[in-house]
């Protein structure tokens, strides 16, 4: 199989052939970005398949269609139950799950209201997002001339399908001048966030990442690493980040489903502190693997069984 590629997909409640998994052509999502969507990763832990922050991710993902006024057609259960079943149908043991709640015909105007709701289900095994030896080895990024969404223009709280149009260019200008992320500005110019992926920063002994007013999606796995640190016994700070801390911090890293959480070695070719992984961003990511691992218990309840009901179909 190639890398994006399963035996199958959930679509409406039914698991369906992978190839058979497709939309109309006029299906207003393509037309207008009306789609909703979340990253959750399903890891091969010491007590079998578990999948990391499930509830929290799908609660992510009806709160970001009810912005947009979508109701999805089914219930929260439904959607668990249908992404444990995709996961077994496919014989996966680790697996990226991107569930995709999307308007499709019935419009093709601005106006959404008309069109159909589909929901797909889609699991495929993904290795590191941002390289394989990004976790230790660190990225260098730069900021972004692209900044994130003025206040009251669109929702940045909701994780829905145009949004990331914006993090496209910022991708795309990162990598064409030769570096692996992006970090973002917000329209005031304080830091924002990466591509796909929060930022932290350790300074003078504690440790900031921006607020949720500085145009940045609440990531389910940056409020997991706030939590870690402060159990660590950090001080962590949500606040306004100006962009020369970008420069002055000890530490950097970037956290995201798909990143982990990543080392920052460089910005705008300034190096971070060593130029290196530092010991806060090291000793979180020995806590976090050891989490996801099963190598401690999961004492937050952040992991769910893909097999606690392994009939599990809707």
């Amino acid at each position: 199989m190639s890398e994006l590629s399963a035996k199958k997909v959930w679509h409406n409640g039914q698991l369906i052939d992978w190839g058979d998994a497709t939309v109309h052509v006029l299906s207003h999502a393509l037309h207008y970005g009306t789609s909703w969507f979340e990253g959750i990763r399903c890891y091969n832990t010491s007590r079998g398949s578990e999948i990391f922050r499930l509830h929290e991710h799908i609660d992510r993902l009806f709160n970001s269609a009810k912005i947009y006024r979508c109701d999805i057609p089914f219930s929260q259960e439904e959607i668990h139950s249908g992404i444990r079943a995709t996961i077994i149908a496919n014989d996966q043991e680790s697996c990226y799950i991107r569930p995709l709640v999307m308007r499709g015909l019935g419009a093709i105007g601005v106006d959404p209201l008309p069109a159909a709701i589909e929901v797909y289900l889609i699991t495929w095994e993904w290795g590191a997002y941002l390289g394989a030896d990004a976790i230790e080895k660190g990225i260098d990024v730069m900021t972004s001339s692209w900044q994130r969404a003025a206040p009251n223009t669109y929702p940045t709280m909701a994780k829905v399908g145009g949004n990331y149009l914006n993090s496209t260019l910022i991708k795309m200008e990162a990598q064409l001048q030769g570096y692996s992320e992006g970090i973002a500005l917000d329209s005031n110019g304080f830091v924002s966030e990466g591509s796909g992926e929060n930022v932290f920063f350790s300074y003078q002994g504690d440790i900031f990442t921006p607020h949720i007013a500085n145009a940045i999606l609440p990531g389910i796995t940056r409020d997991s690493v706030i939590t870690l640190l402060r159990e660590q016994g950090h001080t962590v700070k949500e606040e306004q980040v100006p962009r020369e801390l970008l420069y002055l911090a000890d530490e950097v890293f970037m956290t995201g489903t798909a990143a982990e959480i990543t080392p920052v070695r460089s910005i705008d070719k300034i190096k971070v502190g060593q130029g290196r992984r530092g010991p806060i961003t090291k000793a979180l990511q020995d806590d976090f693997f050891s989490y996801i691992q099963g190598n401690v218990d999961d004492r937050h309840g952040w992991l769910t069984p893909v097999r606690e009901n392994s009939n599990a179909q809707t």
